[in-house]
């Protein structure tokens, strides 16, 4: 069994029995593989901590987390130095979650947390599909050598899942050939109305999995990030995309990751992710019920 450690503060709302919860938060404090700017590992107690800025209440989808059964288990106790191990716990964890017909809601850490919390979901869903809200592509064959990165996460993903199952939004940096192969093998797509109608079309049916990565806003609303990239979502933007888009699919679990607390003293990107954090949750509300249909 996986075990967790509990900092001081638990997010704000998830009181809930875990046997009970129908969303089941974890940290998964990793930044073992970042390409620039280590810290990510520090953002799951610190944005439990901030939570208690927020409201409960959800003015964008008009829902409170208090209507919600959700628990807060803490954060996974990892390996520091032995990546494939710590990538077992955290999959691990995830598949006992999705045994109990619940739904795994993941603090990190850097994004290749992404791949065993991706893989365990797979495991209960075989259609699964990915929506991955990010700056980069993550597409990379390999980082120096290296197959398991935050830059390789999605490659790694695509490569479990097969192609035409990867949908990517906000994506603005990557190489030439990354881009090239997020066409052939995924959805490249835009925040346009339409092509935002297409994706809910597309995904209704199936179950999703929803991997966002601070670094899709852009750093103007979230500097507390390893990567920043010019260019990006507003936060505004981001919550009516959740609102609006990611509610009205059939989510199996969500992590959000990649916030970095040392590089923003004002602590304005932690905030944000936990209000972030409380509309992924929220937006799970009718899952149950869509899942049965």
């Amino acid at each position: 069994m996986a075990e967790f450690y509990f900092p001081q503060s638990r997010f704000l709302g998830a009181d809930s029995d875990p046997a009970q919860a129908e969303v089941v938060i974890f940290g998964a404090p990793m930044d073992a593989t970042v390409t620039f700017r280590p810290g990510a590992r520090l953002a799951p107690p610190r944005i439990r901590e901030l939570s208690v800025a927020i409201e409960t209440y959800s003015p964008y989808q008009d829902l409170d987390l208090e209507q919600m059964a959700v628990a807060d288990l803490g954060d996974l106790v990892l390996p520091l130095t032995d990546i494939e191990a710590a990538l077992g716990v955290i999959g691990q964890a995830a598949e006992q979650i999705h045994l109990t017909g619940q739904i795994p809601g993941v603090l990190g850490g850097e994004h290749l947390v992404s791949l065993p919390l991706i893989e365990a979901a797979l495991k209960t869903y075989p259609d699964l599909c990915v929506l991955h809200l990010d700056a980069h592509t993550d597409l990379r064959e390999n980082w120096e050598g290296e197959s398991f990165s935050h830059a390789t996460v999605m490659r790694r993903v695509v490569e479990r899942l097969g192609p035409g199952r990867l949908w990517q939004l906000g994506v603005r940096s990557g190489t030439a050939s990354e881009f090239a192969y997020a066409r052939e093998v995924g959805h490249l797509i835009s925040t346009q109305a339409g092509e935002l109608a297409l994706l809910v079309e597309q995904l209704k049916n199936k179950p999703v999995y929803i991997s966002l990565d601070i670094d899709v806003l852009d750093p103007a609303f979230a500097p507390g990030t390893g990567t920043p990239e010019a260019g990006g979502l507003s936060s505004r933007e981001l919550l009516e995309i959740i609102s609006q888009v990611v509610s009205k699919l059939k989510i199996c679990g969500f992590d959000l990751v990649e916030v970095s607390p040392p590089y923003d003293p004002s602590e304005r990107t932690c905030i944000l992710a936990a209000t972030l954090l409380r509309e992924l949750a929220l937006a799970t509300s009718n899952t149950e019920r869509r899942m049965r249909k």
